[in-house]
């Protein structure tokens, strides 16, 4: 049964904690956290039909987006921050992300990640995202997980994200402990770029 976004449950946890020093990119390179990316910036003329593999009735991600996500895979890159797995929602502006930030590696397309609009369970959604988001990388590396904002915020904090806390090219860093997420901070997607400059 699909639910109304307003009727999830109410705040639980403050507003994400910004990363404000690059103390994250230290951490990041010793391994053994999940970064639950939010695909790029996205063309917002365009419509979700709630149609997986149907590229025309997706919205999708625009020129900038394409080129923001090629941007955040070299500056991951350059950062020597360890990526694997790469794990993505199966519409199309998380694949498209998520092909760009693997940089030629594979990456494992999963219905765990999927969207709100693309699924009738989405308490379902919620919790399996939950349980993707706490499960420990392998050693030395992150998982990236490529998804949606509207799965996330539920998952992590009870509640729905403004757009402004975690906006398009955002990463929620999550430490995997005992096989529940807890959520560390949220890195903007200019201070990974301000980071790698």
């Amino acid at each position: 049964m699909r639910i109304a976004r307003r009727s999830l449950p109410a705040l639980v946890l403050a507003a994400p904690a910004l990363a404000t020093t690059r103390g994250w990119v230290t951490t990041l390179r010793a391994g053994g956290f999940v970064l639950y990316m939010r695909h790029a910036i996205t063309d917002r003329s365009q419509v979700d039909t709630g149609r997986l593999g149907d590229r025309a009735g997706q919205r999708n991600l625009s020129a900038a987006g394409v080129a923001q996500a090629r941007a955040l895979a070299e500056a991951m890159a350059r950062l020597a921050i360890p990526l694997r797995p790469i794990r993505s929602s199966p519409v199309f502006r998380a694949v498209d992300t998520a092909q760009a930030m693997a940089r030629g590696g594979p990456v494992d397309v999963t219905m765990e990640l999927v969207a709100d609009d693309y699924t009738t369970d989405v308490p379902g959604a919620i919790a399996s995202a939950r349980r993707a988001m706490g499960t420990s990388p392998p050693a030395g590396s992150n998982a990236l997980l490529v998804g949606h904002i509207h799965v996330f915020g539920p998952a992590i904090f009870g509640r729905m994200l403004a757009q402004a806390e975690f906006p398009e090219g955002a990463f929620g860093m999550v430490a995997p402990e005992a096989g529940t997420p807890r959520f560390v901070q949220v890195i903007m997607p200019d201070a990974v770029m301000a980071a790698a400059a």
